[in-house]
């Protein structure tokens, strides 16, 4: 027979739980989520390993003339690989490569995508596309969201009437002809260069995207808080209320077709200093 006693008055000492982390895919150093893209939508729009679909940040709708390239350039760049994301937000997302190569720097620098509200390095990507008509910036975009189309409705068949009836022939309308207006003859980047306390400095690329040279032009916008322009440079500067008026000078005044010339200015702010997103040179709108 084995019995078994206990000392009165001592017991075992009972370990505390210990407390077990799960892993994470999240670098709490960064804020970067790890991901894997296992389908694309569109140039910017992707679908993740985990179901969710997320815009990549800074990036405008891809061109109509230009979707399909955006697409295989999407999927050739990311589709089955890792990403990181970052500033994750319902629906929006910093994406970078594996390498740590911004996937929206990438695209606008290749001119698969334009930047939406260009500006700092985003600019310089678009501007040097635009220069060397890479991607959309090229044929059949030329920079724009699409291209001109002309649709000719088809003539109706003549309606003939048997002599011995005696009555008339009849015939429809002339078809009509509806043509798309040609794509603006500009496009326009603005650029903040740097900011301080209730001051800026800003520069704008107007560049010719028209098959015939520019000779003398006006360069109009407004400022949405209240901007103030206080000088510039390659161009004479106006200001009535919110809205700017640049008009070119001696050494401005003739822009060939594809070049360019830029302007820079010096700006006080009070409060928000948005960037003007709408632009018309000689009176006609600009792409921005």
């Amino acid at each position: 027979m084995t019995c078994a006693c206990t000392v009165e008055g001592q017991s075992r000492p009972v370990a505390a739980p210990v407390q077990v982390r799960q892993p994470t895919l999240v670098n709490e150093a960064t804020g970067d989520l790890a991901a894997v893209v296992r389908a694309v939508i569109d140039g910017r729009t992707v679908e993740l390993d985990t179901g969710q679909r997320v815009e990549v940040s800074l990036l405008a709708p891809p061109a109509d003339c230009w979707a399909a390239s955006a697409r295989t350039f999407a999927e050739k760049s990311l589709l089955g690989k890792a990403v990181r994301l970052s500033s994750l937000t319902p629906g929006e997302v910093n994406l970078r490569l594996e390498d740590g190569t911004d996937y929206a720097l990438l695209a606008v620098r290749e001119g698969v995508l334009r930047a939406q509200a260009a500006a700092g390095s985003l600019a310089d990507a678009e501007l040097g596309a635009a220069r060397e008509d890479r991607g959309l910036w090229g044929v059949p975009c030329n920079g724009m969201d699409a291209t001109p189309t002309t649709t000719t409705a088809a003539a109706p068949a003549v309606q003939r009437v048997e002599p011995s009836k005696s009555l008339p022939a009849t015939t429809s309308p002339p078809p009509v002809v509806t043509t798309t207006p040609p794509p603006p003859p500009c496009a326009v980047v603005y650029r903040l260069d740097s900011q301080w306390q209730d001051g800026f400095q800003g520069k704008i690329t107007i560049r010719n995207t028209g098959g015939a040279a520019i000779n003398g032009w006006t360069l109009r916008w407004s400022f949405a808080d209240g901007q103030t322009v206080r000088q510039m440079w390659n161009a004479s500067v106006s200001q009535r209320g919110s809205t700017v008026t640049a008009i070119s000078v001696e050494h401005t005044r003739a822009i060939s077709p594809r070049g360019e010339v830029e302007i820079g200015f010096l700006g006080s702010f009070r409060g928000r200093n948005t960037a003007p997103t709408s632009f018309t040179l000689n009176g006609t709108a600009c792409t921005s």
